[in-house]
């Protein structure tokens, strides 16, 4: 009888384990995910160490909307994920001139840029974005590497792979992130 029952005691620790982490799997797969901030393309928002929570879910449900931070994978290097926001948005004409953001030949009335933009990368001439494609910039203009390089370029929508929820480190900003409008 007392070995049948360390078995049994066994055996459902076995499938406790396993169902911790097929749960696990699945919420950082699919709902939510730890990120890091590293450097400074998104200052004055989110500082090079920042720990977050990427929400993977919302964008299965709605679209994104513009101002969204988002998190997406760097094509050329695996395990490399960009943050930025999102400042265009599909069907959209996007340029930049004189340091400027315009959609569709209006200057975008925003604040996040820190200072003036100095280049205009590809967006120098104006971009047309598809049905499913995002123009994304860092807030810190000038040290972002985003859709104004052509190694970035605009984002489809499948590429989104989740939007900047909760900050969770340093401890003294803790808290739900603010993407503007």
């Amino acid at each position: 009888m007392e070995k049948k029952s360390k078995v049994r005691e066994a055996f459902s620790w076995i499938l406790y384990i396993i169902f911790i982490f097929a749960l696990t799997w699945f919420i950082t797969t699919f709902v939510g995910q730890r990120t890091r901030v590293e450097g400074k393309s998104m200052e004055n928002t989110l500082f090079d160490g920042d720990n977050l929570i990427v929400d993977k879910i919302s964008y299965r449900f709605k679209d994104p909307e513009r101002f969204d931070i988002i998190i997406f994978p760097y094509r050329y290097e695996k395990n490399v994920y960009y943050i930025k926001r999102i400042i265009g948005m599909p069907g959209e004409t996007i340029q930049i001139k004189d340091g400027f953001v315009y959609v569709n030949g209006e200057k975008l009335e925003e604040n996040f840029g820190k200072e003036r933009m100095e280049e205009s990368g590809i967006a120098a001439d104006p971009i047309v974005l598809g049905s499913d494609e995002y123009f994304v910039l860092g807030d810190n203009r000038n040290h972002s590497k985003d859709s104004r390089s052509e190694q970035v370029g605009v984002l489809h929508k499948k590429e989104l792979a989740g939007k900047a929820w909760i900050r969770i480190w340093p401890f003294h900003s803790f808290g739900v992130i603010t993407h503007g409008k």
